[in-house]
């Protein structure tokens, strides 16, 4: 079976703790937790990412996304989930947003809280 994809709306995780993870912070340990639980992360940001990117980039194992100025994440995230679910992947959201969690979160295996994922990643960096 192909390990599943994380999909980490990336301000809201960053944002859910005081003080706020750094971006390099969620990307790092979104890479680590993934990693521990054999899974593949996916971490997206709305307009730029570290590093200033813009599209899509493989960091060190771990897929960047800095949307732009024409998408948000919460935008991305749903085009995303839908490809998924349409091909049949397995797919973890990771965000406290009600609305994505109630629209892209369907056909998630599971379903993580931006605070709870956050507090896992200060345990990482």
């Amino acid at each position: 079976m192909l390990p599943a994809t994380v999909l980490v709306d990336a301000r809201n995780v960053l944002r859910s703790t005081w003080p706020n993870l750094t971006e390099e912070a969620v990307v790092d340990g979104s890479r680590a937790w993934a990693r521990e639980h054999g899974a593949r992360a996916v971490v997206v940001f709305d307009g730029t990412a570290p590093g200033g990117i813009v599209g899509v980039r493989d960091v060190e194992g771990c897929v960047v996304v800095g949307t732009g100025r024409d998408e948000s994440a919460d935008d991305w995230l749903k085009h995303a989930t839908g490809r998924m679910r349409r091909r049949h992947q397995r797919f973890w959201l990771v965000t406290s947003d009600r609305e994505l969690r109630t629209v892209a979160g369907e056909g998630a295996e599971r379903l993580f809280g931006g605070g709870k994922f956050a507090r896992e990643l200060q345990e990482r960096v």
